[in-house]
């Protein structure tokens, strides 16, 4: 069938590697940056979180320290002992920020002082009833301890800064032995705890355990968190924003096409009009441009099969008419000859009736044809002197049109990728063409030759007759269907108007062209060119 229309330019298809992508590298741009936002903020934290930690050990062996070595001197006893009721007076005396507890103990664990109970500053909200820690206690302690374990994982300490978690037994047993021991751990009200155990020596001899404990680290945790919230603040904003713009930029459009495509579906609509989808140079604006190029094609082919049926009916309507008016008139026929001419008249019809159901069987088979046989490599000249050799001994005498075939491409060995079946079609087709317009005794003239277009190679066939050539005015009409505006004295229905029509359709499809020219000393000239490689 005839192309319609005019060729679309073929547009330029970006690399298709993940970096490559426009959307991709968005989504992994706006993906990474709200966490990226919170990566950065909880290891600034937790360093901070954790310099904190080790400056507050050291400040409390600093004390402890301190008030081991003022225990040592004001409440021993030469035995060596520990003298209960100066280390109480020492430890009462002592001046300890209010977060921070005091305990004298016994190497055997006995407690014999607490700061909590000797200084004034005990109060109802110091002393709460013991109880069981709740759930949000609970909870809030193992989340700490996670977050403590992977985070250390990424931001390691020197050992010598890295505090233990271990209960108070195992901390106290080390103090006991004459070693300083540091800790951490939660409390069974559920507070973190940091603990320092430092030996009370009278000489060489432990006479008691000094136990210093902090206990305001949940309220530097609280406020760290508290800091946090500017940085999930931005990352929800960021996430959110990024959201918005990849809807905008990437699910709307495609339930744009997605809906277009459903209007042309359901009959709503016979295009997809997204022009400012096809103007974005992304994969998106590919997508569009690739479903309206699709569609238009879609489009021009229904409309062609459309035109095609409507050609068939009114091809097939002539003939019949004829049969139908041949068939009544000779009912009423008395005269034998006149009904001998109805009845060749019949025949006629019926002969031509049989070349356009056969002819239009094979252009409706044809374009299934192209796409299903695979293309492959053809030595031309060998093919089309195949071809010719066929029409060898096909009517002889003096009435006989002959074929002759002539290569003038001086031995060079064109190479043509295409169906050998389509093709050889198309040379039968024009040799057929030719024959029938040809007079008998004369010859149809193929040659093959080469030529160049531009930088291409392009391999060029010509057939010649001897007729009475192509009406100027028609040279491009002869390649329509059903074109059978035949001169007086040619045979009358032994061509359907399909043939050239055929022939332009392969060619096309073999990326050639196709024209036809009257010679200028008698008849029509038909030139196909087929790029070689």
């Amino acid at each position: 069938m005839a192309e319609k229309g005019t060729p679309r330019r073929a547009r330029v298809r970006r690399t298709t590697t993940i970096l490559g992508s426009r959307i991709a590298r968005l989504i992994f741009a706006s993906n990474m940056a709200g966490l990226a936002v919170l990566i950065i903020g909880a290891m600034v934290l937790n360093e901070m979180r954790a310099g904190f930690v080790a400056s507050k050990k050291q400040d409390l062996e600093a004390q402890a320290q301190i008030f081991s070595s003022l225990l040592s001197d004001d409440a021993t006893t030469p035995e060596p002992g520990l003298n209960p009721d100066a280390a109480r007076q020492t430890l009462q005396r002592l001046n300890l920020p209010e977060r921070v507890r005091a305990r004298i103990f016994t190497p055997d664990g006995e407690l014999v002082g607490d700061s909590y109970y000797l200084s004034e500053r005990v109060d109802v909200s110091a002393l709460p009833p013991l109880s069981e820690p709740g759930f949000l206690a609970r909870t809030g302690r193992d989340l700490s301890e996670w977050s403590s374990s992977a985070f250390d994982f990424f931001s390691p300490r020197r050992s010598s800064e890295a505090l233990r978690t271990q209960s108070f037994e195992e901390e106290f047993k080390v103090a006991a032995l004459g070693g300083q021991a540091a800790s951490q751990r939660f409390s069974d009200r559920g507070s973190r705890v940091i603990s320092v155990s430092m030996p009370v020596q009278r000489v060489s001899a432990v006479v008691g355990v000094l136990v210093l404990e902090a206990s305001d680290i949940d309220e530097i945790i609280r406020a760290e968190r508290v800091a946090l919230v500017p940085f999930i603040g931005v990352a929800v904003l960021m996430a959110f924003f990024t959201s918005v713009m990849l809807t905008l930029g990437i699910a709307r459009p495609l339930r744009r096409l997605s809906l277009a495509a459903d209007r042309i579906r359901s009959g709503a609509s016979d295009r997809i009009d997204v022009p400012l989808l096809t103007q974005r140079t992304d994969e998106i604006g590919d997508l569009a441009t690739s479903i309206q190029s699709m569609t238009e094609a879609l489009l021009e082919r229904i409309e062609a099969n459309e035109q095609f049926a409507a050609d068939v009916a009114h091809e097939l309507k002539n003939p019949l008419t004829s049969i139908r008016s041949a068939v009544e008139t000779l009912e009423r026929v008395k005269d034998p000859d006149a009904a001998l001419r109805l009845r060749q008249v019949i025949a006629s019809d019926v002969k031509r009736l049989d070349r356009l159901i056969t002819d239009i069987s094979n252009a409706s088979r044809l374009e299934a044809e192209m796409t299903r046989l695979p293309s492959e490599q053809i030595d031309i000249a060998r093919f089309v002197r195949d071809i010719v050799r066929t029409y060898e001994g096909i009517g002889d005498g003096e009435s006989a049109v002959h074929v002759s075939f002539t290569d003038a491409t001086m031995g060079a060995r064109l190479i043509v990728r295409g169906r050998e079946g389509p093709l050889g079609q198309v040379l039968r087709n024009l040799i057929d063409n030719a024959r029938s317009f040809s007079p008998g005794g004369s010859t149809v003239d193929v040659r093959l030759e080469q030529t160049n277009e531009g930088p291409r190679t392009i391999a060029r066939l010509t057939v010649e007759d001897s007729g009475p050539g192509v009406p100027p005015d028609k040279l491009e009409t002869i390649f329509n269907r059903f074109y059978t505006d035949r001169p007086k004295g040619t045979a009358f229905g032994n061509n359907s108007g399909l043939g050239l029509s055929i022939v332009k359709q392969i060619i096309a499809t073999h990326r050639g062209k196709v024209w036809a020219e009257n010679r200028t000393e008698a008849g029509a000239k038909f030139t196909v060119d087929l790029p070689a490689i």
